[in-house]
């Protein structure tokens, strides 16, 4: 605003101040950083909610697991997610083992080795993915063994193998554990571990 000899000259800045109080205040260093923060706040809920969930299997074998999931069971690979780059639930999987599902032969170092692979990725729903780490002890009669804390997983995975038609056995059903016979004829345990 400027006054020459008792005329008032308005800005276009103090116009707009005049008809929208408050907007100095939000283009100030202070309004400028709550709308940041804001948009911050608004990005990360988009992150977090658009990642997808992510259910873990333990396999006593990861080539034979290979083989099953892309092969016979057909799910596509899927990318890591995002959210696991940045150390995302690293402290999950192999770090807690109950020693009761793991071989004699996993020491710790092996676990730890274990949690630094990356494992293999599948898409087993639209938002949902398959990691498949190792760790999982032999079980009976030397069968591979695939452990899982997630019964929504077994119970898709059982579902695909009932799609494919492949033989199947249901031993108990809590906690889920069935037996699959995959073409080649191993027989693979999947089993519910229950918290």
């Amino acid at each position: 605003m400027f006054n020459f000899s008792g005329m008032t000259l308005l800005t276009p800045s103090s116009l707009v101040g005049a008809f929208i109080p408050g907007l100095d205040s939000l283009f100030s260093t202070q309004g400028i950083m709550v709308m940041l923060l804001g948009a911050y706040a608004v990005a990360m809920w988009m992150f977090l909610t658009s990642a997808p969930k992510v259910h873990t299997i333990m396999v006593s074998d990861m080539e034979l697991a290979r083989q099953l999931y892309e092969g016979e069971l057909e799910l596509p690979v899927a990318d890591v997610p995002l959210h696991y780059y940045y150390n995302y639930e690293q402290s999950l999987g192999t770090a807690a083992i109950d020693p009761l599902y793991a071989s004699p032969a996993v020491s710790r170092s092996t676990i730890g080795a274990a949690n630094t692979s990356d494992g293999l990725w599948y898409k087993l729903k639209k938002n949902t993915q398959l990691h498949v780490i190792s760790g999982a002890s032999l079980g009976e009669r030397n069968r591979q063994r695939h452990v899982c804390f997630d019964r929504d997983c077994l119970e898709q995975i059982l579902l695909r193998v009932q799609m494919r038609g492949m033989k199947y056995k249901i031993l108990r059903e809590k906690p889920l554990n069935f037996l699959v016979k995959d073409y080649a004829g191993n027989v693979i345990e999947m089993a519910e571990v229950s918290n």
